[in-house]
């Protein structure tokens, strides 16, 4: 019984379903009363709480800051090998500095000295060009999705244990 019940989850689809139907506009939408516009319904999810930021421009942000983090990673693995007071200055700063916002990093570090500024300006350098030609960005849409499945597909797994007689033999 028990595996016959995770066999069927490890089946069930998350991706969503385009039933052809409209959705209904929020209460708070104003009414103008002309009819269909020409311009097609968009099937898009609508993402409240917002403001004037999507969750893609958001995530955007967010991945701005980790090529951020990437090409500091990238300087001081570089450094390491041909440049070991560079490195050892690098370092230094990154260990008093904090690294959540990539713009204020790169301008405090360009502050900094004349040589953290040409640290800086290789680590905006190594930013632009992994972001550019080195990021696989179909290869993390693919594991975002497969991360999503796999986690939604354990979650549910994990309750449905939890919830039925399955776990206890009965």
């Amino acid at each position: 019984m028990e595996s016959s019940v995770l066999m069927l989850l490890n089946k069930i689809s998350f991706t969503p379903l385009n039933l052809g139907r409209k959705r209904a506009a929020p209460a708070a939408w104003p009414r103008t009363g002309r009819r269909a516009s020409a311009h097609p319904i968009s099937q898009k999810m609508y993402v409240p709480g917002f403001g004037e930021k999507s969750p893609e421009a958001k995530a955007a942000i967010n991945i701005h800051d980790f090529f951020t983090y990437i090409a500091v990673r990238i300087v001081l693995a570089q450094l390491e090998s041909y440049n070991t007071e560079a490195h050892q200055e690098l370092m230094e700063f990154v260990d008093r500095t904090s690294l959540n916002d990539g713009d204020k990093f790169c301008a405090d570090l360009m502050r900094e000295s004349p040589r953290h500024k040409t640290l800086a300006m290789r680590i905006l350098e190594v930013r632009s060009s992994y972001c550019k030609e080195d990021f696989e960005w179909d290869n993390m849409q693919r594991l975002a999705a497969q991360l999503v499945d796999e986690s939604n597909k354990k979650l549910m797994r994990e309750y449905l244990l939890e919830t039925s007689d399955i776990e206890k033999g009965k």
